[in-house]
């Protein structure tokens, strides 16, 4: 006897998997691979077939059949789980900005209904309503991208929805990334001068001059100790990096707190030739120490005997640097201004990590070979290298120009 077909109310004739419910919406079940089954639902049969669409189209192409129902912050929590190769300052910064930004709001979204229009929203939202900096969006997006990416490879998704968003966000001036700006010569000699011959910042000058001479970051200049340096072959030993930050996982000593951590990247192990008043700098800093019988009272990660230390024998760190920045050059300029209120040289504001990046500048002005700047700042890809060496270079062009131009207006 052949079998009866199922018919709705209309009496037209259902699919396998389909029904009609009492109130005369319809459903559609199936099961996938590991024989769980699911629903999906809808006010007409030409709105849930278009959905048994996706369902094939999803199966056909691999794409899990969760996936409809997994969220961003489900996804979010197995990267947590999986993510190895990060160094614990980026990992807990990482999850600080996902759980503050993204899990409250964005992260409850499912994956499956993301689509690049919803990302460059939501970044647009940070940038206007919550007025985040670049350098935070930067690092939201970090996250959300290797989420999608895992998410992809997982086969929850087709393909990563944030692609490209920030750059297209940028170049529309949605969000923009200012450069970071070099002291000039004469700044930098204003910034020196003042600091040498300014006995309530001369305690100062030994740090920020090694970072003007040397190009290191701050965790490297502030981790660097005694046995680091050979003042007599005049090298710096750069093999390790201080950092100071909020600890968050659960297997450790929450709080703010320092730690050392093996360079940046493998390129930054590297030996720093120092410049003469690098060596300087640091025979300063040893005469100083003894005069005031200053030892480093810590040890950190089993690292001890810290060259820059505060009064208390403590390490330096980023944040108590770039204050002291910001009180010399409010001085600095002051006393010039009291000199002269049309003075032509002031200083600008700036923090500890562009001293690196006039550091940078001084060496493609002077010409140094763009594979000798890469291996003294340690850079891990020469692109990273090239793009400031071609900044300043252009700097340099324009002005040599202007020069140029003078010179055939007086001929």
């Amino acid at each position: 006897m052949p079998r009866t077909k199922r018919k709705d109310k209309a009496r037209v004739v259902l699919k396998t998997g389909e029904g009609q419910r009492e109130n005369g919406t319809y459903f559609f079940r199936w099961t996938d691979k590991k024989g769980s089954r699911h629903y999906v639902y809808a006010k007409t049969l030409d709105e849930l077939r278009y959905k048994e669409e996706q369902i094939a189209k999803d199966k056909s192409d691999g794409i899990k059949a969760e996936a409809r129902y997994t969220t961003l912050n489900d996804l979010f929590d197995l990267w947590i789980v999986l993510k190895r190769g990060l160094k614990n300052n980026t990992f807990e910064n990482y999850k600080y900005m996902y759980e503050t930004f993204v899990r409250p709001t964005f992260g409850e979204r499912r994956i499956s209904t993301l689509k690049k229009s919803d990302i460059k929203r939501y970044y647009n939202s940070l940038v206007d309503e919550r007025c985040l900096k670049p350098s935070t969006i930067d690092s939201i997006h970090t996250v959300l991208h290797q989420v999608l990416d895992m998410a992809v490879d997982d086969d929850y998704i087709r393909n990563n929805p944030s692609d490209k968003v920030l750059k297209e966000l940028k170049q529309s001036l949605a969000i923009r990334t200012e450069k970071r700006r070099a002291l000039t010569r004469s700044e930098q000699e204003l910034f020196l001068s003042y600091l040498r011959n300014t006995p309530s910042a001369q305690h100062w000058y030994p740090v920020f001059a090694v970072m003007v001479g040397t190009g290191l970051r701050v965790g490297e200049v502030t981790g660097l100790r005694w046995c680091d340096i050979n003042l007599e072959e005049g090298v710096i030993d750069v093999n390790h990096t201080l950092v100071y930050y909020e600890h968050r996982a659960e297997d450790s000593k929450r709080g703010c707190y320092f730690n050392v951590n093996t360079p940046k990247t493998p390129a930054s192990n590297r030996q720093v030739p120092m410049l003469d008043f690098v060596k300087e700098a640091f025979q300063m800093e040893k005469h100083n120490q003894e005069l005031l019988d200053l030892h480093c009272q810590v040890t950190i990660d089993g690292y001890s005997d810290f060259i820059f230390i505060n009064r208390f024998g403590q390490a330096q760190h980023q944040g108590t640097l770039n204050k002291a920045l910001r009180r010399i050059i409010r001085d600095c300029n002051d006393e010039q201004l009291v000199k002269d209120e049309n003075a032509e040289t002031l200083l600008p504001h700036f923090s500890c990590h562009s001293l690196r990046h006039t550091f940078t500048t001084r060496m493609c002005e002077a010409g140094v070979n763009v594979k000798v700047i890469q291996d003294t700042l340690g850079h891990k890809d020469i692109a990273t290298t090239l793009n400031i060496y071609t900044d300043v270079t252009k700097e340099l062009k324009r002005s040599e120009f202007e020069g140029l131009d003078l010179y055939f207006k007086n001929k």
